[in-house]
């Protein structure tokens, strides 16, 4: 009987996969504790790190104390070993996290676009700035994911439609890799946050979940088995456009602020709420940081027609509040909302406040950009 030739190498190079994402995720480790974890003998283990560490991969970073015998040297990941960069655009910025294949943030900036109307120049020009500020080289860097408003086709990649960002048309992301290589990809920004809550913050453990972002604009990101729901068209989660009862439908797509959920929640409509209960501040987030009970009981029961929306069709068990609103109200909100979509729904989904620290869409962008990095790093080892 033969044997496929390409066995051996597959199994190494999935024993190195493995290595290396428990020594992400648990290291530094001696061999021997490697060996333990992955149901490696001491010889094939000692042959795996002597393999990684000579593709650079790998690094003695110490040593652990034994008994009678010589220390035993503890082994890490190089964090030098890759580099990716995530972006959030907005139409007045962009925000670049530069981070090492660990996952550690070096760098973080933030910058006025020289020229608003070319966005490959824009971005690459932002990208070199925060290489530059790290000291990093461009040429290192092995994924690029950039978060931006609106609907991005999943099949193409493009962005198809972002109403703040006229010039994020179809054939940017064509310039952006042809100045930035292959690995660049965009991203809506709603789904850049549930990949962050999923990573990071409140959405950690839980497969089914949803993300609602309240605030200038309204958005929704939904995780489903693990991973991201975006719809056939890339359209799934404009929640903005949910018809409500009460509010008018709107008579022109091309206008965002016409959405009926929109009309109900957008800073507008709880700038005129916050009028009829006395309720003051310098910003929409300050009145719904400062409101009293009865401002945040009727905010809390408009955001429950949208997270009711959302618990009826998908049952997802939990929903995140995000945006400059979910952040404001805090779990004072989140609270109030589980009670209101309680009383007109029939599942009960746990309400609660993000969790991420930072900046939301730019720590899911980099949680992307690692995830693609370390599936090329890591899997190019033998």
């Amino acid at each position: 009987m033969s044997r496929d030739p390409g066995t051996p190498r597959l199994l190494r190079r999935l024993n190195d996969r493995a290595a290396l994402e428990l020594l992400l995720g648990d290291g530094p480790l001696t061999r021997a504790e490697l060996g333990e974890r992955t149901g490696l003998s001491k010889v094939t283990a000692g042959q795996l790190l002597a393999r990684l560490e000579e593709r650079g991969l790998v690094e003695v970073a110490g040593e652990r104390a034994g008994g009678r015998g010589p220390h035993a040297a503890l082994y890490a990941v190089v964090p030098s070993s890759a580099y990716v960069a995530g972006l959030e655009v907005l139409p007045d910025s962009l925000r670049v996290g530069v981070a090492d294949i660990t996952g550690r943030t070096v760098v973080e900036i933030t910058v006025n676009p020289s020229d608003v109307g070319d966005p490959v120049r824009a971005v690459h020009d932002a990208v070199r700035r925060a290489c530059d500020t790290a000291d990093v080289s461009l040429a290192r860097l092995r994924s690029f994911v950039i978060g931006t408003r609106g609907v991005v086709d999943p099949v193409t990649g493009d962005v198809r439609w972002a109403y703040d960002l006229p010039a994020w048309h179809v054939g940017v992301l064509a310039g952006l890799r042809e100045t930035l290589g292959a690995s660049v990809t965009i991203e809506n920004d709603v789904n850049l946050v549930a990949l962050a809550e999923h990573e990071y913050g409140a959405a950690a453990g839980y497969d089914d979940f949803a993300v609602i972002w309240a605030g200038v604009g309204q958005g929704l990101g939904v995780m489903l088995g693990g991973k991201l729901h975006r719809g056939i068209s890339g359209g799934a989660g404009e929640i903005g456009w949910l018809p409500v009862p009460g509010e008018p439908l709107p008579t022109e797509v091309s206008a965002p602020q016409s959405g009926s959920f929109q009309r109900l929640v957008g800073h507008a409509a709880l700038t005129g709420l916050a009028e009829r209960h006395g309720v003051t501040g310098d910003s929409v987030p300050d009145m719904v940081r400062r409101g009293d009970e009865g401002f945040l009981d009727e905010v809390a029961a408009r955001l429950a027609v949208g997270a009711a929306a959302v618990a009826v069709v998908l049952d997802p068990g939990l929903i995140v509040l995000s945006g400059e609103v979910g952040r404001a109200g805090g779990e004072r909100l989140a609270a109030k909302v589980e009670e209101a979509v309680a009383r007109v729904c029939p599942s009960r989904p746990a309400v609660v406040t993000t969790r991420v620290d930072g900046n939301p869409v730019l720590r899911g962008a980099l949680v992307a950009a690692l995830g693609q990095a370390r599936e090329q790093v890591f899997s190019d080892t033998v």
